[in-house]
């Protein structure tokens, strides 16, 4: 699946169980502030699996230090699509993002997400690089906007720590489901690697689903980047994007009542201008 629809599917998924209103599930409710950024943040998980390659999207992140890490996750899982893209690897990222999401620290402002605050700076920089927001191989803005990120989810987090690892669950297994259904498959037992019998490999269901590689795949999207790809992910970017904003103008009317109540007479001036032309 392409990087784009990853970080798609995971606002997608956040915005489904995070959220109590119409056509959402509510396992994990939140107030619209926790939507928001859980969206931000699990588009960002949602990529996390393929940072194992120095030449990816995601390796271009934050120049220098998003290509060392991608290095060292490279050489430890094994390659592209190969560790970070198992059961084992969606252990240790929820690991990760759980031991990031108790640092907190307490302060005269109130209970600072220090930890989600780092990690979300890589997340939702991945995020944005996926989507094209930036230059593919830029640094400034990748970390102006890195570094911005990281103080409003710093400042603005849910207090409960569970967010984070629940938000990197969510990513990881919307990331692994999502190269599933594709022909390219995930090594869902890696380490281990179990190969199909010869004569099952000649089987014309079989081995499109227990590829010879010892790979798993439901190729129900085809190919990466195919049409069926698209026409799924089309209605599932909407989803995410009606989703937050929703949220976001819950958070407007609840924080900035005055900047939005200035924002709304901006625009019905300008509709009255065009209407008056």
């Amino acid at each position: 699946m392409m990087g784009g629809h990853h970080a798609a599917s995971g606002a997608a998924a956040w915005v489904a169980i995070a959220s109590t209103g119409p056509y959402a599930l509510g396992w994990y409710p939140l107030d619209p502030t926790g939507i928001v950024i859980g969206a931000m943040a699990t588009a960002g998980t949602a990529l996390v699996c393929d940072w194992d390659h120095r030449a990816s999207t995601v390796a271009h992140a934050l120049p220098p230090l998003s290509n060392l890490v991608a290095r060292g996750i490279e050489n430890v899982s094994g390659g592209h699509r190969q560790g970070t893209h198992s059961v084992l690897g969606a252990a240790f990222f929820v690991l990760l993002a759980t031991i990031a999401g108790q640092l907190q620290v307490q302060t005269r402002w109130g209970l600072l997400s220090v930890g989600a605050g780092l990690l979300c700076m890589f997340m939702i920089n991945i995020a944005a690089k996926a989507l094209k927001l930036f230059p593919k191989y830029g640094w400034i803005s990748n970390w102006v906007f890195a570094l911005l990120m990281a103080g409003l989810v710093t400042w603005f987090a849910p207090h409960q720590w569970t967010w984070l690892p629940v938000s990197m669950l969510t990513g990881v297994l919307v990331h692994i489901v999502g190269d599933m259904i594709t022909t390219g498959g995930v090594p869902l037992l890696w380490p281990l690697v179990i190969k199909p019998p010869k004569v099952l490999r000649k089987l014309p269901l079989l081995k499109n689903v227990w590829k010879a590689n010892g790979a798993f795949s439901i190729p129900l999207l085809g190919r990466a980047g195919s049409r069926r790809e698209w026409l799924v992910l089309i209605p599932v970017s909407g989803y995410a994007m009606v989703g937050m904003f929703g949220a976001g103008l819950a958070v407007a009317k609840a924080h900035f009542p005055a900047a939005l109540a200035l924002g709304t007479g901006l625009v019905k001036g300008l509709f009255a201008l065009v209407q008056a032309a």
